[in-house]
């Protein structure tokens, strides 16, 4: 299952929940053996325009919808925060920018998510909520948890892409 350079890849199918079927997309995960970087690339559409919370969750179980992916990834027991900040969960992924016409295309670069090892993202879920990720800045009771993110409107199982 490698890709190119050695490096594993990943896809998640993203789909509605919460009665926003319109929300759609793809995403792509390539984890460089080089540069210990996991890239994120990828599509989501029929978003409502404006910033929103990006995060990998625990579980790759849909079995209730978003609502079953439990909380973010976080084996450490951090506090929620940006992607750029020492104290973050490893699933905090910030935020994704829709644009006009609700579409929002996606390009993150991150060192703590991983495809391989103990810490693995492989199984687990990434959601889209319905708003924007405060990064643990907000006050909000919520926002060292979640970073008052709000609904969960769309989600996908990481699963082990194909090398074809």
């Amino acid at each position: 299952m490698a890709g190119k350079a050695g490096g594993l890849k990943g896809v998640a199918l993203i789909g509605g929940a919460g009665g926003n079927s319109a929300v759609a997309g793809a995403l792509h995960f390539f984890q460089d053996p080089s540069t210990g970087y996991t890239e994120v690339r990828g599509r989501v559409t029929g978003l409502a325009p404006g910033l929103h919370g990006f995060h990998i969750h625990s579980f790759g179980d849909t079995t209730n919808g978003c609502n079953s992916t439990g909380p973010h990834f976080n084996p450490h027991n951090k506090s929620h925060g940006a992607p750029s900040d020492d104290e973050r969960h490893v699933g905090d992924l910030g935020n994704i920018v829709a644009n006009k016409d609700g579409v929002a295309d996606i390009f993150i670069k991150d060192l703590q998510i991983s495809l391989s090892g103990p810490h693995s993202i492989l199984g687990r879920a990434v959601v889209v909520h319905a708003d924007s990720d405060d990064l643990g800045r907000g006050g909000h009771e919520l926002s060292k948890t979640t970073g008052n993110a709000g609904a969960r409107i769309g989600c996908g199982i990481i699963g082990l892409r194909s090398a074809v």
